[in-house]
């Protein structure tokens, strides 16, 4: 079987262009690594090390000390329980705010695309907006009405608070993405009789795995790295793991110890590490099916 050949000079192996490419992604490489590696590094040394003031070389004294203290006996102001306090806290405000956000995000996006009521454009447009205005100016009235109805902060005031927050940028999505769905799917399963509730958890959902994944990643960043938000609704008892580390950070008497300041950093930054690893395929399929429509 004939094979066709490509037509037109061979490129060359090296060009100006490619050159400057390979600088360019080698220099953003270096920007982003190069902090990471040395916090790394400075985590996995004992304090006489650090003083020597070689942050970029490895340790010659390997040790995990910093990260033990870091997790269970570092001060985060009167107590000294590590900042695992802060994790679990974080969990248990990250698990249902994520899951409420985007099934109401993702029910909001298939009325807007699919259910043609009246007003649907205004009523987005006014939600969208919320997305534009800076959540410093909610702070205030939000603990105003929060005092009032009693849940002010409690674990239940920081996750509707999310919710909240998390609604313009979860209907966006899903009703971007619902948009460059096959609108015949909709009309056939309202021909064979589906409903609103039916359609949305037998036809749509299946069919939103790759935003579903964008939106867990979206919503698990932007919560886990929440500090304004924990700092003032959560109350004491539900802080969240970035408020606790501030507080190992600027709780420190006499020596400050920058090994178990960085190893509480990189134990805090784990959980959104971890999720783009895992899911990072899925992140860029999603933002790509989610542009088709706007």
């Amino acid at each position: 079987m004939n094979t066709i050949e490509p037509q037109g000079c061979r490129p060359r192996r090296l060009t100006v262009g490619r050159v400057g490419v390979y600088a360019f992604l080698l220099t953003a490489a270096l920007f982003i690594l190069l902090p990471l590696w040395i916090m790394i590094m400075t985590s996995l040394k004992p304090m006489d090390e650090i003083r020597l003031g070689n942050i970029v070389a490895l340790p010659t004294a390997l040790t995990f000390e910093a990260w033990s203290k870091a997790w269970s006996s570092a001060c985060t102001g009167l107590e000294c329980n590590g900042i695992s306090v802060g994790f679990w806290n974080s969990v248990r405000i990250l698990i249902p705010s994520v899951a409420l956000s985007i099934i109401v995000g993702a029910i909001n996006g298939y009325a807007l695309s699919f259910w043609r009521v009246k007003g649907a454009n205004v009523m987005f447009g006014v939600l969208l907006l919320g997305a534009f205005i800076p959540y410093q100016v909610f702070l205030y009235p939000l603990v105003r009405i929060f005092s009032m109805t009693g849940i002010y902060n409690s674990l239940l005031c920081i996750i509707l608070v999310h919710v909240i927050f998390g609604l313009p940028t979860m209907t966006l999505l899903f009703r971007n993405y619902y948009l460059g769905l096959p609108i015949e799917l909709f009309k056939a399963a309202r021909i064979d009789g589906g409903g609103f509730w039916s359609i949305f958890f037998r036809v749509i959902l299946p069919m939103s795995t790759p935003m579903l994944v964008v939106a867990t990643i979206l919503q698990v960043t932007g919560i886990w790295n929440d500090f304004i938000f924990g700092l003032t609704f959560a109350g004491r008892q539900n802080l969240p793991m970035t408020v606790q580390l501030n507080n190992i950070v600027h709780s420190t008497q006499g020596e400050r110890a920058y090994n178990v300041d960085m190893a509480a950093t990189m134990l805090a930054a784990l959980v959104p590490l971890v999720v783009y690893f895992v899911s990072g395929r899925w992140f860029v399929r999603g933002i790509a099916a989610g542009a088709v429509k706007g």
